[in-house]
């Protein structure tokens, strides 16, 4: 039987809060205008509390591509309907975080090969290590020094603990 139990608390709400701000100031400062799409759901809590602190305008549209966190062959189908003229605009694709990378990579070369954007890059609150490189600039606040299975802020074990306000180790047996 798979049991788990959230472990440590990695990143609490102060920690979010602060790195919501250091990114929005990066992203506010190399921006005036631009495209945000959120991918969902992971991204939706981190979107929302980013774009309140962004000091240019946007529009926002939404993406999705189905994995398990960590997989780095995610050939899931992405789904994204354009509801923003994208073509020689600005991108800026949010998430929670960039685990393996691999869905991230789809994603930015998706919208690269497909809608011809000025430019692609990737706003999220954490990077794990060990990652493939994606061909975007990355706006993030923290690098995490291991690649221990993370809860909270959007991100899922077995579709739940998405809402947790904080980001936790979940400790799997």
């Amino acid at each position: 039987m798979n049991t788990h139990t959230i472990g440590d608390i990695i990143l609490d709400e102060a920690s979010i809060a602060a790195g919501v701000r250091n990114v929005a100031a990066q992203l506010s400062q190399d921006y005036t205008d631009a495209v945000v799409i959120t991918v969902v759901p992971g991204g939706i809590l981190y979107t929302a509390d980013l774009t309140r602190q962004l000091h240019f305008d946007i529009n926002m549209d939404y993406i999705s591509c189905p994995h398990t966190p960590g997989e780095r062959n995610n050939s899931s189908a992405i789904v994204y309907h354009q509801n923003i003229q994208i073509e020689n605009r600005h991108v800026i694709l949010i998430d929670d975080a960039i685990e393996s990378g691999g869905t991230m990579k789809r994603l930015v070369e998706y919208i690269q090969d497909n809608f011809r954007p000025a430019s692609v890059a990737v706003a999220v609150l954490f990077v794990k290590p060990g990652r493939v490189t994606i061909p975007a600039k990355l706006y993030y606040a923290y690098e995490m020094e291991n690649d221990d299975l993370l809860v909270g802020y959007g991100m899922p074990w077995e579709d739940k603990y998405r809402n947790r306000p904080n980001v936790a180790k979940l400790i799997t047996e």
